[in-house]
């Protein structure tokens, strides 16, 4: 039984999500506040993180930086607010997905499904490791190394290169990429992928890239190319 942990300190909300998730068989934990949160988030292994940005103690986003620090458990930020400015920044610190109040349940729910099917897809996969010139990508550790040197990228910036690395010269479109990554395809916004792909550029782009770049396809999407080095 999966078991979540649902913070927001809205208790409605709360009981809502907390009788939808019960109903769909999850074993499930609720927190207030931000430092019941952290309290609650270290008693005991969670499969999965409902987290609301705007709490009392500490907020959604310090929490989610704390717990990137020690594990890679999927979080999903819930916020009042739509800005694209805090949709990115959430996900730029490491969360899985980002959903807006007011929202469905029904909602929620199908995200969490989703997330836990990628998350079954990946641990299936018997060689979580890609390699093309001087970049090494292990998704089971969750580390991108060019060279000797590890590059400090987010989960879904891992996810992404591991995916491009391990199918060379194959075009993903942004619905793929979408899809394979984030779980879903009917609910993700495709500027989610752009915003990745530009920020996981900019920090790879700091090396010396040896034998390969991440190429854009006009109208279509990515992929990951090999070069030659004498170029």
């Amino acid at each position: 039984m999966a078991r979540i942990l649902i913070a927001d300190d809205n208790t409605q909300i709360i009981e809502v999500l907390y009788r939808y998730a019960t109903k769909e068989g999850y074993e499930v934990y609720t927190a207030t506040d931000g430092v019941d949160t952290l309290e609650e988030y270290q008693k005991r292994k969670y499969d999965l993180i409902l987290l609301d940005v705007m709490m009392p103690g500490k907020d959604g986003f310090e929490i989610c930086k704390q717990i990137r620090k020690q594990s890679m458990v999927p979080i999903i930020m819930i916020t009042a607010r739509g800005d694209d400015y805090d949709r990115i920044m959430g996900l730029d610190i490491g969360a899985d997905d980002y959903i807006v109040k007011p929202f469905s349940p029904s909602e929620v729910m199908a995200r969490i499904r989703a997330i836990f099917r990628r998350v079954n897809n990946l641990e299936m996969k018997q060689d979580n490791t890609a390699n093309v010139g001087n970049l090494w990508v292990n998704l089971d550790k969750f580390q991108a190394y060019i060279g000797d040197e590890e590059i400090m990228l987010t989960k879904k910036e891992i996810e992404i290169l591991w995916l491009l690395t391990s199918n060379i010269g194959r075009v993903f479109s942004r619905s793929q990429i979408l899809d394979s990554v984030w779980g879903y395809d009917y609910f993700g916004d495709l500027r989610n992928v752009d915003t990745h792909i530009k920020r996981l550029r900019a920090k790879v782009e700091k090396y010396d890239c040896k034998g390969w770049k991440i190429v854009t396809v006009r109208g279509i999407g990515y992929r990951l190319e090999v070069v030659d080095t004498n170029e």
